[in-house]
């Protein structure tokens, strides 16, 4: 897959050790603030600057996308505000943690270099946006304070250097916004979905890990049937966790398609979107195979849509506990809107729906958190 050489900076180092999903995860999590706190962002700009055109959009619109193919950053700012004409840059930071001593600004988002003085000078046109759970509360920084208020110096969790600012400098800049309530406790809650979800991977590795156990522990067999549904998953999963790609990987693709049916349990939908995902995520489709991906991924996403209860559970059959109906929906859902703003990007002649918010097809976001919530309760 072809990569952005003007956006993409870090490169493997970023996603080694992890497999590309788990990656995902990782990245997703700030993701999920950036687009919850867009809308908030917007109503703030436009209250700042009454009669004033202004507009706010998430750097890349609808083609944003919250993880990179090989592992990685952007260069581009999280949000850019415009004012009558003129932008500004926001780079956004969040966190719940109260009792560090500093805060952490990467050095190339607050200054660059004089190449003649050798020297750094602080950006222009940007804004830091932070946002404090305890409060609520938001603090929106230019760059020079930063520069002229903080310390240069390594953060061990980043193993890099960063401008660090005192937590007592920064604690003066903070203003207190109660509109920022519901905002933060959609963050936990789609957090805390993305966590749920991604137990199913552990689920699916226990399961396989079992039963090749078996082949020691009880003389038993492991069937892998070329042509059967099962079998298919679990290599492509193993080969996931091998970090191997099928030499044939685009045939396989166009094969798994044939699987996309319309009377497919949760549990199977989860497998074969896995399986599209792995695959997918590994070749540089021909525009048949656009087609073909664009319509299991919108098949599959009304499918799943469709087996969404009014209680927030989903079902789809009776052999199975709601609650691992749930995960397995959840986990569709994950896959889906990740391969549908990849698609947008890499594949432009897509015409799929932009994602707007992370878990927007979840039908009753609120109801599926309470039902899980209660289930770990007891």
């Amino acid at each position: 897959m072809p990569q952005d050489a003007k956006t993409t900076y870090a490169q493997s180092s970023d996603i080694k050790s992890r497999t590309y999903l788990q990656y995902r995860y990782d990245m997703k999590k700030k993701a999920i603030a950036e687009l919850e706190v867009l809308g908030w962002l917007q109503d703030l700009i436009r209250k700042d600057n009454p009669g004033k055109s202004t507009t706010v959009r998430k750097s890349g619109g609808d083609h944003f996308l919250w993880f990179l193919r090989k592992g990685g950053i952007s260069r581009e700012p999280d949000y850019v505000v415009t004012v009558e004409g003129s932008s500004t840059e926001i780079e956004f930071q969040y966190g719940k943690k109260h009792d560090l001593p500093f805060y952490d600004f990467k050095v190339s988002k607050v200054a660059r270099k004089n190449k003649k003085s050798g020297g750094r000078e602080p950006l222009e046109g940007r804004r830091f946006l932070l946002v404090d759970w305890a409060g609520p509360r938001y603090a929106l920084i230019e760059p020079r304070w930063i520069f002229e208020n903080g310390e240069y110096g390594m953060v061990p969790a980043w193993r890099s250097y960063a401008f660090r600012v005192p937590t007592a400098k920064v604690d003066g800049k903070f203003v207190s916004d109660a509109s920022l309530k519901p905002v933060c406790d959609a963050i936990d809650i789609k957090n805390a979905i993305l966590e749920f979800q991604h137990g199913w991977m552990d689920i699916a590795r226990e399961a396989l890990s079992n039963e090749l156990q078996q082949v020691v522990d009880e003389d038993g067999l492991v069937n892998v049937v070329p042509k059967d549904q099962e079998s298919f998953f679990k290599i492509c999963f193993i080969l996931d966790h091998l970090n191997k790609s099928p030499k044939n990987a685009n045939l396989w693709l166009i094969y798994l398609m044939t699987w996309v049916r319309d009377d497919l349990s949760l549990e199977e939908m989860s497998k074969i979107v896995y399986c599209i995902d792995f695959l997918y995520s590994r070749v540089d489709l021909k525009p048949n195979e656009v087609t073909a991906v664009q319509e299991a991924v919108s098949n599959l996403l009304l499918q799943v849509k469709s087996h969404g209860k009014p209680d927030g559970s989903y079902h789809s059959t009776l052999k199975r506990a709601p609650l691992d109906e749930t995960r397995c929906a959840l986990f569709s859902i994950n896959l889906l809107e990740d391969l549908t703003q990849d698609m947008i990007f890499y594949y432009p002649e897509v015409k799929l729906r932009p994602i707007h918010r992370i878990f927007e097809n979840v039908r009753a976001i609120n109801l599926t958190w309470t039902l899980i919530r209660d289930a770990f309760k007891g």
